[in-house]
């Protein structure tokens, strides 16, 4: 498990979340007026089960705990990972060097190219339509930098391995699931892909969205 995904298994994005936003139950979820935008009917959505946010309404930001915390408190990836790390009591090994951030940096690079050709594809044609029907257009696909990671399991690690990216480091971006036996496989697979940035415009990771609504 990365460091990140333990973070993310230690701490409650509803408890991160309600912090600064006041919730109120549906059903399995949780709902409040979009912090991020004026509004006088709730669309921001906070999914437990999933460990992610969402605003439906007009700005349709979202993501998990760390960037609702690089939002609110106007906060780079590494701060907010810092932050994060300490209140689970998580110790940082693999982003203490500029240079080991930078080529995190890099990788998430690659796989938002990535990620943003695949949308273009035929197998995400039911994506693309999924978009279209949330009033979704193109010019905020391609503002948000939104893509669709492949249903095929080893998609983008077979990518990040003909741009020579280190395995071991995409695992630590949280891009790839390592098992017990070594090998490693794409984490995210058939879902939408919403980049978060840091303050410097750079992808510091990424939350993802079924579009089965359920």
């Amino acid at each position: 498990m990365s460091e990140i995904d333990e973070i993310k298994s230690r701490l409650d994005v509803v408890d991160i979340v309600s912090e600064k936003v006041r919730l109120q139950r549906a059903g399995r979820n949780y709902k409040a007026n979009c912090p991020f935008h004026s509004e006088k009917t709730p669309s921001f959505i906070v999914d437990p089960g999933r460990q992610s946010w969402r605003c439906f309404g007009s700005c349709g930001v979202g993501g998990d705990v760390f960037s609702f915390v690089m939002k609110t408190e106007n906060m780079e990836f590494s701060d907010a990972l810092r932050m994060l790390a300490q209140r689970a009591g998580v110790e940082l090994r693999g982003y203490k060097k500029n240079e080991s951030r930078d080529s995190y940096f890099e990788i998430n690079k690659i796989a938002l190219d990535f990620y943003k050709d695949a949308l273009l594809t035929d197998e995400a044609h039911s994506a693309r339509i999924y978009l279209k029907s949330r009033g979704v257009d193109q010019t905020s696909i391609e503002n948000f930098g939104l893509g669709y990671s492949p249903r095929g399991r080893d998609s983008l690690k077979s990518h990040l391995l003909f741009h020579d990216v280190d395995l071991g480091n995409a695992v630590e971006c949280g891009l790839l699931n390592k098992f017990e036996d070594g090998t490693t496989r794409d984490f995210f697979w058939g879902r939408l892909m919403f980049p978060i940035f840091d303050r410097s415009g750079r992808p510091a990771g990424f939350g993802a969205r079924s579009m089965d609504d359920s």
